[in-house]
């Protein structure tokens, strides 16, 4: 593959512009001197793209964006499209990544890349077909507080497990489970879409997945117990406001996030707005996360789809107990 410099502009598609994410990739495109040239969505609710570009192609259908996509890898090196940056709902990434590759793209997709893990292959290998490359965004890597976190790991003597404590609550109301979020076929379920940036996390630094339980699964919360190579990590994911502590009601707060380990907690609550922006410009210098770094995550979550729930007592994360 070609060397990249940031100093040279690139041309971005956008699949999923109407959606929750979608602004940070719009903004980590401008940020490092990009272009979003084209974007697509089934729905029209996009008039966010003008904070960034009023001459962004636009199209609701996709056989309309993906034939103009052709059209501009014939125009020519300045006018093709170098990157598609994917925030399309979960169960499309897979074909939306296909199609950013088929077009002489690299692919920019969000959390998780597939929902199973033997898709992963076959990406793999149409990446070896083309030539070009998928990435993933895995942010929380690049989180100070995070590689703090990493780095103090790494130092102290192997052997001794840490126990770790997550707890993730982010309210959402009855359209959360309308919508293609709360189909498990489509979304793969709360510890998929809530929690999978936080599993590929603790993996990253923890090392690799031992075993697995699952205690705790409801259409809108799931819990259980994970054993990684250097932790024992109790979870609870939730998108039930009801499940939130009575400090976060009394503060009004919709959502709330605790990671602690060994009993002292990791104060990671800021330092978000800007990390898609250094995923970005990791990427564009040559770095990024690709199909193996994503791999560990996807298949952990989709073996807690699968588990049959157990009442484990002594491994209830403490929202259980």
């Amino acid at each position: 593959m070609e060397n990249r410099s940031m100093t040279d502009s690139k041309n971005f598609a956008l699949i999923g512009a109407a959606g929750y994410v979608a602004p940070k990739h719009m903004r980590a495109i401008k940020d490092t001197g990009n272009n979003i040239v084209a974007a697509m969505d089934t729905s029209d609710s996009v008039g966010i793209l003008d904070s960034f570009s009023f001459n962004v192609d636009f199209f609701t259908e996709f056989e309309r964006f993906d034939r103009h996509a052709e059209k501009l890898k014939r125009a020519g090196e300045d006018k093709r499209i170098h990157y598609v940056s994917i925030c399309s709902p979960n169960y499309l990434h897979d074909a939306h990544i296909r199609f950013a590759l088929r077009i002489g793209a690299d692919a920019i997709c969000e959390k998780p890349l597939v929902l199973n893990p033997w898709n992963l292959d076959a990406l793999a290998d149409i990446e070896q077909e083309t030539g070009r490359k998928i990435f993933n965004i895995l942010q929380l890597r690049l989180h100070p507080s995070i590689i703090a976190l990493k780095q103090k790991i790494e130092q102290t003597p192997p052997g001794k497990k840490a126990d770790i404590v997550l707890t993730y609550i982010t309210s959402r109301g009855k359209w959360y489970f309308h919508s293609w979020k709360g189909d498990m076929k489509k979304a793969g379920g709360i510890a998929t879409n809530i929690g999978i940036h936080f599993f590929d996390m603790l993996i990253w630094i923890f090392g690799n997945v031992i075993d697995q339980e699952a205690h705790l699964k409801e259409e809108d919360k799931m819990a259980g117990f994970i054993e990684l190579e250097r932790a024992n990590v109790r979870w609870f994911l939730s998108a039930d406001r009801n499940d939130l502590p009575d400090t976060a009601k009394e503060e009004g707060k919709t959502t709330f996030r605790s990671i602690t380990v060994d009993n002292e907690e990791i104060e990671f609550s800021g330092g978000f707005t800007d990390l898609h922006t250094l995923v970005y410009k990791d990427i564009l210098s040559g770095g990024g996360f690709g199909i193996g770094d994503a791999r560990l995550s996807i298949t952990l979550v989709h073996q807690i789809r699968g588990a049959e729930t157990i009442a484990n007592k002594n491994r209830f994360h403490p929202f259980l107990s």
